[in-house]
């Protein structure tokens, strides 16, 4: 099984963190924050991770040298030569495979920590392909069976920011609303996709296309289904939901491989906590980071590198590797970017 995973973002929402990272290799507890859609694609009988790259995909490349060993998938890197949006990244991975490319794959946003039961949205689709009858581009093309494209769907109680689905008794889309503003409760598009090589039909190449805008408002009622999936998803595009990441990962609301020092506390090998320093109770200390006497860090993230001055205060906050806090400072909901120096 193929997936695409659209990694193209600059993830500006969360500078200076992501100036000379891009979001994908943006490090997440202990490992960049890929590693753990990797690994869940891998458990899901993914083989081949082909990463629809855009914003610095050298970076992104170094951070995840060894993951393909370490998660037991092959790892392809496509870059686009310029935004062509959900849809257009997709058609462009899937014309730089070529012959290689399945007739089935999933295609994915790249920008989600979760452990929604992948197999379970595969194995509605293979279910939907076999049972509905043909739509219209499948007719077009050949007399096969079934759905064309699967969503993964998963309830929230404000679903204002994100693509609001309704569907029908046997799980075909009725309505795919694309980020209503409305803070009202519903079934989202949680950006999970199991597609036929057929849509691809639908997408324009060399363009700017939007999947959720311009091809999946086309398939209703033409074979588009969904299927809700409950479980941990959550969209980390923001310094606040980066943070509820990590104390989800550390606290175990989530499915991942990392193994805490604590619940909520992740203090990497060598780190320096002085003598009379407070961390915690939720904290991340990467490598190498130093936290003098007297100093206190709580529901903040330090990754490699950093170091906090004698009685300084960091509470909210994520600095990039290599920052440093001013002794006696009182740093509150910072996001630092690398090497910068915090002052009192």
């Amino acid at each position: 099984m193929q997936a695409i995973v659209l990694v193209g973002g600059e993830g500006t929402r969360l500078r200076p963190l992501t100036e000379t990272v891009p979001k994908p290799a943006l490090t997440l507890v202990d490992r960049p924050f890929l590693a753990y859609m990797i690994e869940w694609l891998a458990g899901h009988g993914v083989t081949e991770v082909v990463l629809a790259c855009g914003f610095l995909p050298d970076v992104l490349r170094e951070a995840l040298a060894g993951e393909e060993e370490r998660a037991g998938v092959s790892i392809a890197y496509v870059v686009e030569p310029e935004r062509r949006g959900t849809a257009g990244a997709i058609r462009f991975a899937a014309d730089e495979l070529g012959e290689r490319l399945d007739d089935r794959f999933l295609a994915l946003n790249g920008d989600v920590l979760t452990d929604l039961d992948l197999t379970a949205l595969l194995a509605a689709h293979a279910n939907h392909r076999s049972a509905v009858p043909s739509p219209r581009i499948e007719r077009e093309k050949h007399s096969g069976t079934g759905g064309v494209a699967t969503i993964a769907l998963h309830p929230v109680e404000d679903s204002s920011a994100y693509g609001l689905v309704s569907t029908g008794p046997g799980g075909e889309v009725l309505e795919f609303t694309e980020k209503t503003g409305e803070a009202v409760p519903g079934e989202i598009n949680a950006g999970m996709y199991v597609l036929e090589r057929s849509v691809l039909d639908l997408i324009p190449p060399g363009e700017e296309v939007s999947i959720e805008r311009d091809v999946f408002p086309r398939l209703v009622g033409e074979g588009l289904h969904g299927l809700r999936l409950d479980g941990y998803w959550v969209d980390i595009g923001t310094p606040e939901r980066y943070l509820r990441a990590s104390w989800d990962i550390l606290e175990g609301r989530v499915e991942t491989r990392v193994e805490a020092t604590a619940p909520g506390l992740l203090v990497a090998a060598g780190t320096e906590v002085a003598k009379g320093a407070t961390v915690g109770p939720r904290a991340v200390l990467g490598p190498g980071t130093r936290v003098a006497a007297g100093a206190e860090v709580r529901e903040s993230v330090l990754l490699g590198g950093c170091s906090v001055g004698e009685g300084a205060r960091v509470g909210g906050s994520i600095l990039a590797p290599g920052a440093e806090v001013a002794p006696g400072a009182t740093v509150e909901g910072v996001v630092a970017g690398a090497d910068e120096r915090v002052p009192g």
